[in-house]
């Protein structure tokens, strides 16, 4: 089991993702997620840096594999401009870089006005992105004419010795059916032992499986609730909604109907270390490889000393 450290990008400054991933590399994580967001899900996070830019310093800070979890390359940035950016990642990782990529969320993919399309479309979409950005990293000049992207005469220079990995996250049938097909692995944040079966049997195979979670560490697990219920009330916000809100606001609106209760099941809270433990166990037993923890809050030092003294040396 892999243990790995989610960058919020939603909740952090890059100064602060920087100091977190140097923070995690010294606690003996082994590994980084990081989110691509436009916009913070609720104004109470208040963040969301550029995510290539922060990639590319991370390179700088530490030797940490990085996977972006995840990437939408459908409509905010065109999958060829994906293509280039995630190459250039993986060079300035030395090959220690995976590309994540999902359908999206309307909040980070509707800003330049387009219709926000139903999920087969999106997945029609996500495959033929995923076609183009492979095709633009074997280095020749593409001209790619589909459905849903042109690209013409366009080539990139600047590639590593192999193309990175891409992952695919799904939590649906049908997403979770396109990843098998077309991933070179598996993205997902619940720890669902079905939903590997069914990576696994669409054509993941032996292909690796990646999960996370997020944890609020703090002195007690009612001050942790209080500060994942203050930040992230919108892991309370079920179903799809969190695909077609548009907005902050919305999500703000939304979670009024959540409870603290219901943010504090969704979340590791306090500094038990066997709680962290368990919810680990929880995603080997469902058969994830690797696992990545997150922490909201101003607290983070706290959860990579824990992981540190406590959490990683009974793992291993």
């Amino acid at each position: 089991m892999k243990i790995g450290y989610f960058l919020s990008s939603e909740e952090y400054t890059p100064a602060e993702l920087l100091a977190q991933a140097r923070g995690a590399e010294q606690a003996g994580f082994e590994a980084l997620w990081i989110s691509d967001h436009y916009h913070p899900w609720v104004d109470a996070q208040g963040q969301s840096p550029f995510v290539w830019s922060t990639i590319g310093a991370l390179s700088q800070v530490c030797r940490l594999p990085v996977t972006t979890a995840v990437t939408c390359p459908t409509m905010r940035i065109h999958p060829a401009v994906i293509a280039q950016a995630a190459a250039t990642s993986a060079v300035l990782h030395e090959g220690r870089f995976v590309l994540g990529v999902g359908t999206g969320e309307a909040l980070n993919e509707h800003i330049f006005g387009d219709a926000w399309p139903q999920t087969d479309v999106r997945l029609e979409m996500l495959e033929e992105a995923v076609e183009v950005i492979r095709e633009l990293w074997r280095g020749e000049f593409v001209n790619h004419h589909g459905k849903h992207y042109t690209v013409e005469h366009a080539r990139i220079y600047t590639r590593p010795d192999t193309p990175p990995p891409i992952y695919v996250s799904g939590f649906g049938p049908k997403s979770i059916e396109l990843a098998g097909r077309i991933g070179d692995g598996y993205v997902s944040t619940m720890p669902d032992a079905d939903m590997v079966r069914r990576f696994r049997e669409a054509g993941g195979g032996d292909k690796p499986c990646q999960g996370g979670f997020k944890a609020a560490y703090a002195d007690s697990a009612d001050e942790g609730a209080r500060i994942a219920y203050e930040r992230w009330p919108n892991a309370g916000v079920p179903g799809e909604l969190s695909q077609v809100l548009p907005s902050p606001r919305h999500f703000e609106q939304a979670a009024e109907l959540v409870s603290p209760e219901q943010v504090r099941e969704a979340f590791v809270c306090g500094r038990d270390a066997d709680a962290h433990l368990e919810m680990i166990d929880r995603y080997a037993k469902a058969g994830f490889g690797e696992v990545y923890v997150a922490n909201t809050g101003p607290h983070w030092q706290g959860l990579f000393d824990l992981y540190r003294h406590e959490v990683l040396p009974r793992l291993r």
